[in-house]
């Protein structure tokens, strides 16, 4: 069997140990090499094509931004996992460098030396695989071409259609994750300042992350983004990101109401805690959206959403990074259509605005 051949970057030496560990303990990838900073690595790759780089942010004389400058510029499509300290100056590089084209990133847990770093195993693991068999996608935001359903799924459509010109949409609620933060960017950053609904969202994301990702988002966009806080008014045309370590839920006043009860397919926050309350206060004119991400978080949600009336899509298998969330939404039967990413945002428009 062919192993994922994967290169280390830390300029820490007990980290570059740790990591490597965690890889090497798994029979499906080998660490085949370290580097301390951007600028080792860029003279290893020179001699040898590593499937998978983890990448540490900051580091000295070439952090983890400008080396991935430096491999676009040099055409060295190989993915890239980024290793993140929870600081402000950590998780606002984190975004700069999912900007830049790294596939994913990792938390580490607390501070760049930390044997508790072992928390984030099974994700490292895990995201190693997806990078290797996704290295054929592009990491950058491309428009996608006009995707033209199947006869099953356009005669599905054409219901929806009439289901949604009979209620108005009153909210939008979105659940991502696996490959989510560059999805809900091409998304939310498409849609217009005045949608006249609020849009909340679940992205599966580590604590300390869902601010510096609102925070860029709002930069980016037409619509107004913010981190979701407990007890605040639900408002047109903002959209709410949920906290990382919080689920959050669409109170009876429409308010949103954070809690820290127990995960739910092992995540907090939990696509099927917001899109369950949800139904019950806006009931057939909620429009809900699932895009890419493992596991089936939100199938539950999305079924109670069309069992009261409301409306509801998939992202299309082909521009998935992980087809499982939308597939486990779309086998309940109760997903209205299936559309690719590049039309995600323009359905929503159409459904809410009706143009």
């Amino acid at each position: 069997m062919t192993k994922i051949k994967v290169l280390v970057v830390d300029d820490s030496a007990l980290m570059r140990k740790i990591i490597s560990d965690m890889i090497n303990a798994d029979a499906e990838m080998e660490v085949i090499d370290t580097a301390r900073n951007g600028e080792e690595l860029l003279l290893k790759i020179a001699r040898m094509t590593p499937d998978v780089i983890t990448l540490d942010i900051e580091m000295p004389k070439m952090n983890g931004i400008q080396t991935l400058k430096e491999l676009k510029r040099l055409k060295r499509n190989i993915p890239v996992i980024m290793l993140s300290s929870v600081s402000k100056l950590g998780t606002e590089s984190t975004m700069d460098c999912l900007e830049c084209g790294a596939f994913d990133f990792i938390a580490k847990p607390s501070g760049a030396i930390s044997l508790d770093i072992d928390t984030v195993k099974d994700e490292l693991v895990q995201k190693i695989k997806i990078a290797f068999m996704k290295s054929e996608v592009k990491t950058t935001i491309i428009p996608q071409k006009r995707f033209t359903p199947s006869r099953e799924i356009a005669n599905r459509s054409t219901s929806r259609v009439l289901i949604a010109s009979e209620h108005n949409v009153e909210a939008v609620v979105i659940g991502a994750s696996t490959g989510g933060p560059k999805a809900l960017y091409e998304v939310i950053t498409a849609l217009p300042s005045d949608i006249g609904v609020p849009v909340l969202v679940v992205q599966h994301m580590p604590v300390g992350f869902t601010k510096a990702f609102a925070d860029r988002l709002n930069l980016n966009s037409k619509i107004k983004v913010t981190e979701a806080q407990d007890g605040e008014k639900i408002q047109k045309n903002v959209v709410y990101i949920a906290p990382g370590g919080y689920h959050m839920e669409v109170g009876k006043d429409k308010r949103i109401k954070l809690n820290t009860e127990p995960t739910i397919w092992g995540v907090r926050p939990a696509v099927d805690k917001l899109f369950i309350s949800a139904t019950k206060v806006y009931g057939s004119k909620l429009l809900s959206v699932i895009l890419t991400g493992m596991g089936r978080d939100g199938a539950q949600g999305t079924s109670d959403i069309k069992d009261n009336g409301g409306t509801t899509i998939s992202e299309h298998q082909s521009t998935c990074i992980i087809y499982g969330m939308p597939k486990a939404a779309f086998e309940t039967g109760k997903v209205d259509e299936v559309v690719p990413l590049g039309n995600v945002a323009q359905e929503i428009i159409k459904l809410v605005m009706g143009r």
